[in-house]
């Protein structure tokens, strides 16, 4: 490359099932689809690999176990991938690509040792962060960066606006043959397994979060039970690198407040981490994904739940609206719990059901991941001149 096949080395937060991750493995299938070779790698402290197989060539990178605050975390992993990337046989790649501010960074060490000439880095979204170091990291995995992604307008225009750096915007995608709308024979075992009534089930995915609206969500949902006795909420995934410990206490108090119980077959069922061939059932078990974020990346699971035709309550703010038609999902205020909940009503109703479900396969339709990865070429073509030029100097 140019001109060429590429040797691409994508380097991902984490091997557990969080938006970026999925991105990050999504991307590199399609890459290596497109005649490219593509080797997603991963601080892997567990050994257990990725939570789900890939199509595309995957590294766990040696990780040690750490404690202690989040700076302290962030830094560990940082230096597993100095550690990983510590030899130019262990560079020998024509493209860098970073998801997140971990390889980022770690990508910029290796610059200034002369192993890496030029990487490209996607921002999913910006934080805020309190920790001056960790907002050191995050402004030096993005300035550093010789080409930079996101994947939705918001989150490139946040950049030039805060940062004064330009992005291409790449778009998310879905994979169709996974996520489906037709029952599968597994479906009913999940819903036996985690305890589903006759709902409804309201879906939640990505854990209890601040910016995932966790706490206006709950509020909904107990807004929807008052009539909805038998309505339950469905909370899969949560594996982040940051710490919500203190915003999920605040989560798990309202629901103790309101009484309600969290367990298998309860009203609010918290399943945790999941493998990925599970995912599509949930979507098809759910009534509603509730996904009304207050800030962030317009992540995989709505158009994966669009997919599988459930209904999405999303927030009437970008990245949704970049994506999304008033048509195509309820679109409400995140920060108002009563329209949230309003939301959830009219998602309900038979004939609204029925025509948000087609609406968003439609929309899933339109976002392949091929598509996606295409975008990609020309922001490693210029990467992979500079690394030549560099490297040839």
């Amino acid at each position: 490359m140019p001109g060429g096949p590429a040797r691409i080395a994508i380097l991902a937060t984490s091997t557990s099932p969080r938006g970026s991750v999925a991105h990050a493995l999504a991307v590199g299938e399609a890459l290596c689809d497109l005649g490219h070779e593509a080797v997603v790698h991963a601080p892997d402290p567990t050994g257990r690999g990725f939570y789900r197989d890939a199509r595309c060539p995957v590294v766990s990178v040696a990780a040690r176990r750490v404690g202690g605050s989040t700076a302290d975390l962030v830094r560990a992993r940082i230096e597993d991938y100095l550690r990983h990337f510590a030899t130019p046989a262990a560079c020998d790649f024509d493209v860098f690509h970073a998801q997140c501010g971990i390889g980022g960074n770690a990508l910029a060490t290796l610059g200034r040792r002369r192993l890496v000439h030029a990487f490209v880095r996607t921002v999913h979204h910006l934080e805020s962060f309190a920790d001056p170091q960790l907002a050191y990291w995050q402004d030096r995995a993005i300035y550093d960066a010789h080409r930079l992604l996101c994947a939705g307008r918001s989150a490139a225009d946040a950049l030039a606006r805060d940062h004064g750096v330009a992005a291409l915007v790449v778009g998310n995608g879905v994979d169709q043959t996974l996520f489906r709308p037709q029952p599968e024979p597994g479906d009913e075992t999940l819903r036996l397994r985690w305890g589903l009534g006759p709902g409804p089930v309201v879906l939640c995915v990505g854990g209890f979060e601040e910016r995932r609206n966790s706490l206006a969500v709950i509020e909904a949902f107990l807004r929807l039970r008052a009539e909805r006795p038998q309505a339950q909420l469905l909370v899969v995934g949560g594996g982040s690198i940051l710490d919500h410990a203190g915003y999920q206490a605040r989560c798990r108090a309202a629901l103790d407040q309101a009484g309600l119980e969290v367990g298998i077959g309860r009203a609010v069922i918290q399943a945790g981490l999941v493998p990925q061939d599970e995912m599509p059932g949930f979507y098809r078990l759910a009534d509603i994904l509730a996904a009304p974020a207050l800030r962030g990346g317009f992540g995989p699971s709505v158009l994966e739940a669009m997919a599988c035709g459930t209904p999405v309550v999303g927030a009437a703010r970008a990245p949704f609206t970049e994506v999304l038609a008033e048509s195509d999902a309820c679109l409400v205020n995140p920060e108002d719990a009563s329209k949230i909940a309003d939301a959830f009503r009219a998602a309900l109703e038979p004939g609204e059901r029925a025509r948000l479900a087609a609406a968003g396969r439609k929309v899933a339709a339109r976002h392949g991941w091929a598509a996606c990865a295409s975008r990609h070429l020309s922001a490693y073509a210029a990467c992979s001149r500079r690394n030549r030029a560099t490297a040839d100097a």
